[in-house]
Formats: C-alpha cells, sequence, structure tokens
C-alpha cells in the first residue's frame, strides 16, 4: 500500500486561475492530494486571472472543475473543508500600473515557508509576469516558479524566455514542468534500469537491436486548430514529451537520485543526437496530416477542414534518430507520434537483438522484447520464449511477464501533475528541466525543421481513426528490415 507523506506548510499562486489548464489539471490535482492528506491545513491555494470574481465565486469554479475531473471522488462534505483553502484575486500581471497589494495580502508572511509561482498562462507573458514579480518584491525569500511546456517556439525563443525569467529567478527556483515526466512508468524507467542488475548489462548496442517510442493520440485538434498550427507535432510532442522519453531511456547512470545528477546525464543524450542533413531526412523521417476518417463508427473531418485552409504543419512525425556516444553506436532510435490514430496509448519498446543462432528451426519465435507502457494502462511487459504445452512437436510462443500497476497496485496512485505540484513544493528538482534541457531539445529540432524546408520533405497523409500514420512511416522501418510493434 502506498504511502502519502504529507508536505510542509506552503503558499501557490496560480496565473491563468481560471484558464484550461488550472480547470482540467491543476485544481483537480491540488484537492486530490488534499483529500489523501499531503497537504497541511495552512497552506493557500491562490487564484488569480482577469476575470472579475470573488473567493466564492472562485470556490464554486474550482468545485465545479474537480466534479468534471473526478465525478466520483469530491465529496461535498470534505470539499467544505478544502475551499478554505482556495483564495482568488482579479488582476492583470501584465498591466505595469498592476496594484499587487491585494495579492501580497493573501500570501503568508514568512520568509522561509515555500512560495509557488505557476504560470498556467501562455509562455508569451512568462518574461513580464516574472518581470512584476521581481518588481513587486515578490521573487525574494524562499519563491519558485512553475513553467509549463512549451518553453518557446524555437531555440531563439527558448533562449529568451530563460534570460527573462533567470534574470529575476535563481535556476535552482525554475521548474520546467513536462507532465510526462511525474508519470509512475516514467519515474520507473530509472528504477527498471538501475535497480535491477538483470538490465543493467544488456542496456546497449551489443544486446539491444532497436528502440522505438511511440506516443499516439485519437483525438484531434479541435478547437485549439488555430494554436497548433502554429505548432505542429515536432514542437508539440518531439521537443518535450518523446524526447524525454529517449533521455531516460538512453542516458548513463547517474551518481545518485539528486536533481542535477539526472538532468546532467540528460543533457548528454540531447547533445550525442545526431544531427539531421537535408539528405538524411528524407529517408529518416515522416510527416503527415490527418484526412477525413471516422472514430468508433463516426466519421470525422481532416485537419485542413478542422483549420478551414491549407497548412504545411504536421500532425504526426516518424524519425529515425541516432544517439553518437560508446554505448548506443549503430542503435536506431524510432520516434513516432500523431494525432487521430487508431487509439490512444504511449509506450516504448525496447527490442532486443535474436539469438546468435537459431537451434530450433522454424518454431522458434521473435526475439526478446521488453514493452514499457507509459499510458493508459501503465506497466512493464518482458516477452520471453517458451515451449507450447501439449504434444505433436515442439513448438514456441512468446509470451509476457507482464507487471501491471492496476493488477498489482490496489490504490489509486497519484496523477502526473499530483506527483510534480508536491515536488515543486519539496523543492525536489529532478522532475524538472534544466535550462540547457530544453535548449539542447530545441537545437536539435530546429536543425530538423531547417532540413524539412531544405530537402522540401512532402507532406503524407493518413486516415483519422483508421491508421497509425502513413504508409510511409512503415516503410521507413521496412527498409531496416523492421516493424512497428502494435501495442495490444
Amino acid at each position: 500500500m502506498a504511502e502519502f507523506i504529507p508536505v510542509g506548510s506552503f503558499d501557490i499562486v496560480i496565473f491563468g486561475g481560471t484558464g484550461d489548464l488550472s480547470r482540467r489539471k491543476l485544481l483537480p490535482a491540488l484537492y486530490h492530494r488534499w483529500a489523501d492528506g499531503q497537504i497541511p491545513e495552512d497552506a493557500k491555494i491562490i487564484g488569480i486571472s482577469r476575470s472579475e470574481l470573488d473567493d466564492t465565486a472562485f470556490r464554486s469554479f474550482a468545485y465545479e472543475a474537480c466534479c468534471e475531473a473526478s465525478p466520483d471522488s469530491v465529496n461535498k462534505s470534505d470539499w467544505k473543508q478544502f475551499e478554505k483553502h482556495l483564495h482568488y484575486v482579479t488582476m492583470d500581471a501584465t498591466d505595469p500600473d498592476a496594484d499587487w497589494a491585494d495579492l501580497k495580502a493573501h500570501i503568508t508572511q514568512d520568509s522561509d515557508r515555500p512560495l509557488v509561482f505557476y504560470l498556467a498562462v501562455t509562455p508569451k507573458i512568462y518574461v513580464p509576469i516574472c518581470q512584476a514579480l521581481g518588481q513587486a518584491g515578490l521573487s525574494e525569500g524562499n519563491t519558485r516558479v512553475v513553467l509549463e511546456k512549451p518553453i518557446g517556439t524555437d531555440l531563439a525563443s527558448a533562449h529568451k524566455i530563460n534570460e527573462g525569467v533567470g534574470a529575476v529567478f535563481a535556476e535552482e527556483c525554475i521548474y520546467r514542468i513536462d507532465h510526462y515526466l511525474g508519470k509512475e512508468t516514467v519515474q520507473n524507467l530509472m528504477v527498471l534500469r538501475f535497480a535491477n542488475s538483470l538490465f543493467e548489462p544488456l542496456w546497449n548496442r551489443t544486446a539491444i537491436d532497436h528502440i522505438q517510442i511511440t506516443v499516439s493520440e485519437h483525438y484531434g485538434v479541435g478547437e485549439r486548430a488555430g494554436y497548433y498550427d502554429g505548432s505542429g507535432a515536432l514542437r508539440d510532442m518531439v521537443q518535450n514529451h518523446l524526447l524525454q522519453l529517449l533521455c531516460l531511456i538512453a542516458m548513463e547512470p547517474p551518481n545518485s537520485i539528486d536533481g542535477d545528477a539526472i538532468r546532467t546525464e540528460k543533457i548528454k543524450v540531447l547533445e550525442a543526437l545526431s544531427s539531421i542533413s537535408p539528405q538524411v531526412a528524407k529517408e529518416d523521417t515522416v510527416r503527415a496530416q490527418y484526412a477525413a476518417g471516422a472514430v468508433k463508427g463516426e466519421a470525422v473531418p481532416g485537419y485542413l477542414e478542422e483549420l478551414g485552409r491549407e497548412s504545411g504543419t504536421e500532425t504526426f512525425v516518424a524519425i529515425k534518430a541516432s544517439i553518437d556516444n560508446w554505448r548506443w553506436a549503430r542503435v536506431p532510435f524510432y520516434l513516432r507520434t500523431g494525432k487521430r490514430m487508431k487509439g490512444r496509448h504511449s509506450e516504448i519498446v525496447v527490442q532486443f537483438r535474436e539469438t546468435p543462432h537459431s537451434m530450433f528451426g522454424d518454431t522458434e519465435a521473435q526475439s526478446n522484447r521488453l514493452v514499457i507502457n507509459v499510458q493508459p494502462d501503465e506497466g512493464v511487459r518482458l516477452y520471453l520464449q517458451i515451449k507450447e504445452p501439449g504434444p505433436g512437436g515442439l513448438r514456441i510462443k512468446s509470451l509476457p511477464l507482464n507487471l501491471s500497476y492496476a493488477d498489482n497496485f490496489a490504490v489509486r496512485y497519484p496523477d502526473a501533475y499530483e506527483r510534480l505540484l508536491m515536488d515543486v513544493v519539496r523543492g525536489n528538482l529532478s522532475l524538472f528541466m534544466r535550462r540547457e534541457e530544453v535548449e539542447a531539445a530545441w537545437k536539435w529540432v530546429d536543425g530538423l525543421l531547417e532540413a524539412w524546408e531544405q530537402a522540401d520533405v512532402p507532406m503524407q497523409t493518413y486516415q483519422a481513426g483508421l491508421e497509425d500514420g502513413p504508409v510511409e512511416a512503415r516503410l521507413m522501418l521496412r527498409r531496416d528490415g523492421r516493424d512497428w510493434w502494435e501495442a495490444t
């Protein structure tokens, strides 16, 4: 049974307190941590936005948000106790003439007490808000600022944000959040690798044939089409989520689980990623948009129909990447992500090399495979070869040793935001990105975007809800004598 260890007293200020992220993720996450006894009675949760609300209206907003996120877990009598933590301040934090007195009156005056500023707003105003906090004298003491991804849209904009925020807050006070790093299975990657002597001796080019990382989404862009068109799958998903998974899979063992030790090893992976030239881009990358298709038997429009105009923005990308270091030389990493795929799943597949000699002839099954399910059904499966029982000759079948979180842990474990918020309060940086990490990822992505433009890599299509990307993505692996692992 998991034990939830309470955190110390804290104040958290959510800029964009009535926004989408606050409604869907942050307020429900804080409620669940309170319900499990992790949040102390004197903690304060302060929402800030331009909406003209008072505490009562904000508490009603938060109640509806938590009920929407978890209809069966909100107890009305418990809520009456939780809502006492909730407060609201109406202001435009980017207004040079804004009066910060109301917010200061709500904040607990204790220099040792953690004060967390969560910027659940567009990255365009990260720097103005931080500058305003500094000018208002709110960046001193035990303060922390949380930045949501994406940190910029390219290397130049990411550098500008990092410079601006870093001029107000020290690096150890900046928490660049990627919610994928809060998922149980993602955190378990390090434990799986470094706490089991079975794997680490095999975790290299001598035993591993290739690695696949897939983040598949079944929904389309919908009302977010306008925003998404300025981003695309490469910027929106590869630059953060997929590269973070790649780092955890490929990094060297850190000296400890200290935040900087882990992040240093992740940066080394990003710096060792081989750049993709225009010549290579045509062979080793695929970009595509979903066309009209069907989801659960109902017709759905294509991306261009949702957007209402022509566009060169990709909703799917597949990449054959390589890491230029001793451990991973000549081991391909296949990355893919897309919207309106056949299903929703995120997983990592570690494909081990075939046995050197097939002593069982045609009956021998495929080589060992480690499948790490990140979502929705978190767990780990190690496929081994066994003999099928019964007479009539020797037949071999590949079956998994299955570690399912749902089957083995009969407790609701916190979702990503719940865990990451508590780590911010504790001051634990290990699951957050360092400045150099963000900029190294953008440098590689910028290089690929430039290669696409120079090589004029064509835009492929795939049917929404009916295909896991275009056929060209499968052909990319087939040329190497491999196939994408099909989720089961």
